[in-house]
């Protein structure tokens, strides 16, 4: 069987032969990487449906780490899927240029180029010296995990109205990222609040 895997060359997949291990489609979870039609693919969600009668199955929702196109399938909860053995480590980010994102190992100080594909979202997140989490298949990325948390600086949002309390309904804003997010009607532009790297959402102000 031929499987695709990043080659050195950012964005560039050659045919090659990685170390596989056959589970049942039960067992794979968010963050598995897993082979469906020869390519790689990074599981964003999998649940499993057990209904009163027929077959109990599992929806799997996937992006193809070649081209960053989301796929969902889903097989019978018995049904063997190829997950991919890999190796988490952790990565300093240092910039972004048009190769990619570079990175450098906290333990050999060796500098790994990252494909946009597989940064994906996270790419608004990562700020330089952020510590990060790679999935490494056969050398390379094929996966990233963030902080939990990170801060940022809130560049635009409504003005602070007078009366206002936390407890009134959130604003929308726009993050020193780029990314939007809603906060309390008490923060205003140059306030540094913490937000989940998940899906932006408002933690609390900034303590520093």
């Amino acid at each position: 069987m031929v499987r695709a895997i990043l080659a050195p060359v950012i964005s560039v997949w050659t045919p090659i032969e990685g170390y596989f291990v056959k589970v049942i489609a039960s067992q794979i979870r968010k963050g598995n990487i897993v082979e469906v039609d020869g390519k790689l693919h990074t599981v964003l969600t999998a649940e499993s449906f057990h209904p009163g009668k027929g077959t109990p199955t599992t929806q799997i929702d996937m992006r193809r780490l070649s081209d960053g196109v989301k796929v969902s399938n889903r097989y019978k909860t018995t049904e063997q899927v190829e997950r991919a053995f890999v190796e988490d480590r952790d990565f300093s980010f240092l910039f972004h240029d048009g190769e990619g994102f570079t990175f450098m190992n906290t333990e050999n100080y060796e500098q790994l180029i990252v494909s946009p594909d597989v940064v994906g979202d996270a790419a608004p997140y990562l700020q330089e010296g952020m510590v990060v989490r790679l999935a490494i298949f056969e050398e390379q990325a094929v996966g990233i995990v963030l902080p939990q948390r990170v801060t940022l600086e809130v560049v635009e949002t409504e003005p602070t109205t007078k009366g206002q309390t936390a407890s009134s309904s959130y604003k929308p804003a726009i993050l020193s990222n780029g990314v939007r997010a809603m906060v309390p009607p008490h923060i205003g532009p140059g306030t540094r609040i913490v937000v989940l790297t998940e899906d932006g959402s408002y933690v609390e102000r900034a303590k520093d």
